[in-house]
């Protein structure tokens, strides 16, 4: 398969969801809303494909990942050291999922170049 930048949204969408009326009905599965399916669907066919597809990648990861937007909230709270911080983590909560994610990504990165630098300390340190 090639590289799927540098396709166009359409035909990303085509290729991969086999068409704009079949990512919609898995975006609806995959988001969590208070409006009705078929109200959230009628709005996401009104959305630009590109939009779509990330939205799709976001609440795929977030679904597989963490298991829902208040996990992910959690996650993301614990990796910044405050998962015990119950304001904090309603905060975290009222954000988008993109943007939970981006958090969480961060901090778990930030997480393992800490850890990476307290151990070669201590070698270096011999």
């Amino acid at each position: 398969m090639s590289n799927p930048s540098n396709k166009s949204p359409l035909a990303q969408v085509k290729e991969l969801h086999g068409g704009k009326d079949k990512l919609v009905d898995k975006l609806a599965g995959l988001l969590e809303s208070d409006e009705s399916k078929e109200d959230l669907k009628k709005r996401l066919l009104g959305v630009a494909n590109s939009k779509l597809l990330h939205l799709h990648d976001v609440a795929s990861t977030m679904k597989d990942k963490f298991g829902g937007k208040d996990k992910l909230a959690g996650a993301a709270a614990e990796a910044l050291g405050r998962g015990k911080d119950k304001d904090y983590v309603a905060k975290l909560e009222s954000f988008s999922a993109s943007r939970l994610l981006d958090i969480a990504q961060v901090a778990q990165k930030r997480a393992k170049r800490n850890a990476a630098k307290a151990a070669a300390k201590p070698a270096a340190a011999k």
